[in-house]
């Protein structure tokens, strides 16, 4: 007996992901991709007649602004160098586990109060110039006149702040430490409408080639990007309005009662934020159902016009197989204009059929 044949299945790529090992909680270890050479320390300590700034790539030049009379703004990049982090945590009294949460990319947007600090992380979402989409993990500390985040890499949305502060614009120089966390997520969320227009800018410039005649064929593939794109982007946006949702509520002494109008209105640009996404990711999901319906389209058109031609040489095949038979008693045989007159028959059958598919608009 022959052995049966089984089937060859395609085998689906191996998807790599960031290794996890089973540490105990509390384990400072990097999750992401992006390294630093080196650690960069921006201070900014500021008050409303005073402004200093300090750029260092030493993480003890951030030690003991937590006695100072200003507020100051510690920002972090480069968060490969976990011993840099576990020296940062201890010595502002950081929980080991929120040490594990600044270093861990993957974690979800949100928020934990302890006694003396609150403690916020957040994504930070935008375009590059060639048109990639970055999604950067950030973590904030927020103390009584302190604020200090943590980001994976150089460059954010902050340099409008960064100009408000060294220039005395806004309210900034004159509030406390809440209102310049405010400040940081206010400029979070409005970058977050600029994502949001590429994306809609994106989406419209798909619509526009699914209507044109020739459609690339690698069109399905820029629908799949955006689909992982406005995930990703939802998965940002949706836990953060929970986030600015419990910064609202809260009772908290570190935060003022009048920067809680400023969070209100923060909340709704977050809210706005999040229905937009909703929108455009149903307009995504319906892309691939408009490509498949212009696919659809296209073909009925081919298969329209090759009905119309097979059934207007069908009745021609049909006169010159009748002709064609070598039957030797065939009355129009020895017809002296028989091949003329089968022709003109044939003509005219061609033109009736052309004029009859004409009237019933099906040319």
């Amino acid at each position: 007996m022959s052995a049966k044949r089984r089937k060859k299945t395609k085998k689906l790529p191996i998807v790599r992901r960031p290794i996890i090992h089973n540490e105990a909680p509390g384990t400072v270890t990097y999750t992401g991709h992006k390294v630093n050479a080196s650690t960069k320390v921006e201070i900014i300590d500021y008050s409303r007649d005073h402004y200093k700034r300090l750029d260092s790539e030493n993480i003890e030049d951030a030690f003991g602004f937590e006695t100072s009379e200003h507020i100051t703004w510690i920002n972090i990049n480069g968060l490969n160098n976990t011993k840099e982090i576990e020296r940062l945590g201890e010595y502002y009294n950081l929980h080991p586990l929120i040490q594990e949460d600044i270093v861990t990319t993957n974690q979800r947007p949100k928020m934990d109060e302890y006694e003396d600090y609150l403690y916020i992380v957040f994504k930070m979402l935008h375009y590059t110039d060639d048109g990639d989409f970055v999604n950067e993990h950030v973590s904030m500390i927020v103390g009584n006149d302190y604020v200090t985040t943590f980001q994976e890499a150089d460059g954010d949305v902050w340099d409008g702040l960064r100009d408000r502060l060294e220039n005395a614009k806004g309210r900034v120089r004159n509030a406390g430490a809440d209102y310049l966390m405010f400040a940081l997520l206010d400029a979070i969320v409005d970058n977050y409408f600029s994502v949001i227009e590429t994306l809609s800018a994106k989406i419209e410039l798909i619509e526009d080639q699914l209507f044109e005649d020739a459609v690339e064929d690698d069109i399905t593939q820029d629908i799949q990007t955006l689909k992982k794109e406005i995930l990703r982007i939802r998965r940002a946006v949706v836990p953060l309005r929970e986030v600015v949702n419990r910064l609202e509520k809260t009772d908290t002494p570190l935060i003022e009662v009048r920067t809680q109008n400023y969070i209100r209105d923060l909340y709704d640009h977050i809210i706005q934020v999040s229905e937009s996404v909703d929108i455009y990711r149903e307009m995504i999901w319906g892309l691939m159902d408009m490509y498949m319906t212009t696919i659809s389209n296209k073909m009925n058109e081919v298969m329209k016009v090759l009905t119309i031609m097979a059934s207007i040489f069908i009745p021609l095949t049909f006169m010159a197989g009748i002709y064609g038979m070598n039957f030797e008693y065939i009355p129009e045989l020895k017809f002296k204009y028989g091949y003329f007159v089968l022709w003109g028959a044939m003509i005219l059958v061609f033109f009736g059929m052309l004029y009859y598919f004409k009237r019933k608009k099906w040319l």
